[in-house]
């Protein structure tokens, strides 16, 4: 079995997180936000000992750059060597651009 991967999150993505949180609290429904972000977690948790589980962002062509689907949400994240970086967590109906 290969060493699990380092897996981080990048500002931008924790930011996503949080504002999924509030998005549901606004809704009034905590509990599904809360849970949303518990399924979100357990996904990118899968990346540790599958790095590669992630299509390759259409919309970028880069090795590196993959995402998971997983409605409503696409995970965005970086694959690199040793690690994978958690970029942005995005309605899936979104496209993605750099700023």
């Amino acid at each position: 079995m290969s060493a699990k991967i380092k897996i981080s999150f990048a500002k931008s993505a924790l930011n996503d997180l949080d504002d999924i949180l509030e998005y549901y609290k606004i809704q009034q429904v905590p509990r599904v936000g809360e849970s949303l972000v518990r399924s979100v977690i357990k996904d990118i948790e899968l990346l540790d000992e599958q790095p590669d589980m992630g299509r390759i962002v259409p919309e970028f062509d880069l090795k590196y750059l993959r995402e998971l689907i997983r409605p409503p949400f696409r995970i965005v994240y970086r694959r690199d060597k040793n690690k994978v970086r958690i970029i942005r967590i995005w309605r899936s109906e979104r496209l993605m651009v750099l700023p």
